[in-house]
């Protein structure tokens, strides 16, 4: 469960966030309330087309404003349930870490203790600025081939959630496996977990945790990145150059994905450079180094929501 340690007053710091999940399949949906439920539909992860670095479906400027006026709508409902009365400002998150492999040794899968405190030591250097640190409560192995290296197939992921994840949804769990497709990871998103709480998490490729071998994407940012979907962020890129963009007012719009470090990258007319060196772009490890105030604001408004206390 969620240990919060700042709040601030709600009133005038609504911001868009990111509320669709990046995993699908088919699980028993609870009883909901209306203003909980999915704004889009369950089926929202590309399996035939996915992005070489980040799973997640690419979203339409209509789908976006569609869940930044749900994301309005639940946090008023839970407001006016008496649920929330202030904006959850930081919190320490506990982590449940699931190792998939198919046999002993790395190269299989079976990453060490220390890669998984080394992973841990970077989501809490990317976060903690923000008010936010995750804790190891627990880590668990499985041997298990077809998880391994289907782990991003709906059916796989489904059974492997369903028999491993622990918690609620202000309770992180990580996965890491081989997924197909050269995917580095995904993630789900808040507003998700209301109709598909076996579903919650982050899955990442095995050797893109410190000291695997995924150069050079094996640093530990492809869990600074997914973490980032599963607080609430959007890519930099979503949406281009045109409104809403990534729903967050101080990162520059970017026409697409940047790869690389590809330092004064300018692909928009807009005022700013690519954001090249947030953690929400796809660029290599070592050039990531920053979340913004604004993408700080709508983790806490989307934490508040969809997160806080459930």
């Amino acid at each position: 469960m969620l240990r919060t340690f700042g709040i601030a007053s709600i009133t005038g710091c609504l911001t868009a966030v990111f509320v669709i999940a990046s995993s699908c399949g088919q699980v028993s949906d609870p009883v909901l309330d209306p203003t909980e439920v999915d704004p889009l539909s369950q089926e929202i992860r590309d399996e035939t087309n996915p992005d070489p670095r980040c799973g997640a479906r690419k979203l339409t400027d209509d789908e976006v404003r569609t869940i930044d006026e749900h994301q309005k709508t639940r946090l008023e409902a839970r407001k006016k349930n008496g649920e929330v009365g202030t904006l959850v400002t930081g919190a320490t998150i506990p982590v449940y870490f699931h190792v998939i492999n198919r046999g002993t040794g790395i190269s299989n899968g079976d990453v060490t203790t220390t890669m998984i405190n080394a992973q841990m030591n970077v989501l809490n250097q990317a976060f903690a600025p923000w008010g936010y640190s995750f804790t190891l409560v627990s880590v668990d192995r499985t041997t298990n081939s077809q998880w391994f290296t289907g782990c991003y197939s709906a059916g796989s992921e489904s059974k492997m959630k369903a028999a491993l994840r622990r918690g609620s949804a202000d309770d992180l769990n990580i996965y890491t496996c081989a997924p197909s497709g050269g995917i580095l990871g995904w993630a789900t998103f808040p507003s998700s977990y209301a109709s598909q709480p076996t579903k919650d998490g982050v899955v990442l490729l095995y050797s893109s945790l410190p000291g695997g071998t995924a150069a050079p994407y094996n640093e530990g940012d492809t869990g600074t990145h997914e973490v980032g979907h599963w607080m609430g962020l959007y890519h930099t890129f979503q949406g281009g150059c045109t409104s809403p963009g990534d729903s967050v007012s101080d990162t520059p719009f970017e026409a697409s994905a940047a790869f690389g470090c590809p330092a004064g990258r300018d692909t928009c007319s807009t005022a700013g450079l690519d954001p090249i060196y947030n953690f929400m772009d796809y660029t290599d490890d070592p050039c990531m180094n920053t979340f913004t105030a604004g993408q700080d604001a709508r983790m806490d408004t989307m934490f508040t929501t969809y997160r806080y206390g459930k």
